[in-house]
């Protein structure tokens, strides 16, 4: 699995609007009036758990693009990439310090991934020179051309070379004190 480390200064007098978010779907934990066992014939049951049972084993050849905050600071990060179907942008994924987020699953969709992220808690970012569409809550874009003609935001994004891997982990991490 490739890493990148990412020392990066933040910049500083970043304007940050709280309100973006990455809301989970809810859970609901419900119960059934009847059991399998009263509905379905004994042979019938054991195709249904075994079914069940594969579909629930996690898919070994999958992987995922995953990113690390090494941070002291809760952040808030997007990505972008190209596809199949061309550019595309998503976001906002709320990391916590010390945590990591899934931020797409299956195989990494191209050699380079883009990165934007947001420090919420000291201000700043750690951007770069290639720009992109973004919006102030959570997104899917397509295309990073005409942002601002197209009612979105162009951010700075950073590059991660990620080679031919299919799994990836990027790591933001404080910026160096010192640093330049």
């Amino acid at each position: 699995m490739g890493d990148d480390v990412v020392h990066l200064r933040p910049i500083l007098n970043c304007v940050w609007n709280s309100s973006r978010t990455h809301t989970p779907g809810l859970t609901k934990n419900l119960r059934p009036h009847a059991t399998l066992a009263n509905l379905l014939p004994p042979l019938t049951i054991a195709m249904v758990l075994s079914s069940t049972i594969s579909l629930a084993a996690p898919d070994r050849a999958l992987a995922n693009l995953k990113l690390c905050n090494a941070t002291n600071s809760r952040v808030g990060v997007a990505i972008g990439y190209r596809d199949g179907n061309g550019w595309a942008t998503e976001g906002w994924w709320n990391v916590s310090s010390q945590a990591c987020e899934t931020l797409l699953r299956g195989a990494v969709p191209s050699r380079y991934i883009y990165i934007h992220a947001v420090d919420y808690d000291r201000g700043g970012a750690w951007v770069g020179k290639n720009f992109m569409c973004t919006n102030e809550k959570s997104f899917a874009i397509r295309g990073a051309q005409e942002c601002t003609e197209r009612g979105f935001n162009s951010q700075g994004f950073f590059e991660v070379d990620t080679g031919d891997a299919k799994e990836w982990t990027i790591r933001l991490t404080d910026p160096q004190l010192g640093a330049n």
